[in-house]
């Protein structure tokens, strides 16, 4: 089944009462593609074929059969979020985001929280802020569903789109 473009979302006012929904799982970098090929949790062969610059969503309506009364619709698993707290320390941000920084990490800074995308071990994430004991700094690993509202679109696409190669850190005060 080749998928050019989006029905609409589980967000909006589409109802699919009564339809057999067939997800289409992807992880937070496949989804930010606008080309790929992936079988859904039934077995369907899906290619999905997007205009340029175009991602999935979570919720993404990319078929509606009405006679069958079948969807495909995209899960999205965004996965989880390590956020770090910063005290109102401009010598201990810095160090804080040094130490990132030498990870290679995407982050974004949004006030005085930092967002990392677990993209490693967890273990090697909590070992880096807990080795260098940053005073006043604590961090927590929450699911990315929860915090992708406090960031700008734009924020959430570096975090979760597949910026990986990205070289610049994004900032917001």
């Amino acid at each position: 089944m080749l998928v050019q473009s989006v029905i609409g979302n589980l967000d909006e006012p589409v109802r699919l009462n009564g339809v057999k929904i067939d997800y289409l799982v992807l992880d937070r970098w496949e989804a930010q593609k606008n080309r790929l090929r992936k079988a859904t949790e039934a077995g369907t062969d899906v290619a999905v074929s997007l205009d340029r610059g175009s991602h999935l969503r979570d919720g993404d309506i990319l078929s509606w059969d009405r006679d069958a009364e079948t969807a495909i619709v995209a899960r999205v698993d965004l996965g989880e979020v390590m956020v770090v707290d910063l005290p109102w320390d401009v010598g201990t941000a810095v160090q804080v985001g040094h130490a990132l920084g030498n990870q290679h990490w995407p982050v974004v800074v949004n006030g005085a929280r930092i967002y990392v995308p677990v993209a490693v071990d967890r273990a090697a994430m909590d070992s880096v802020l807990r080795t260098h004991a940053f005073s006043g700094v604590t961090h927590q690993f929450v699911p990315a569903a929860e915090v992708i509202a406090e960031l700008s679109p734009s924020e959430a696409r570096y975090l979760f789109g597949g910026a990986e190669h990205d070289s610049q850190r994004r900032s917001r005060t």
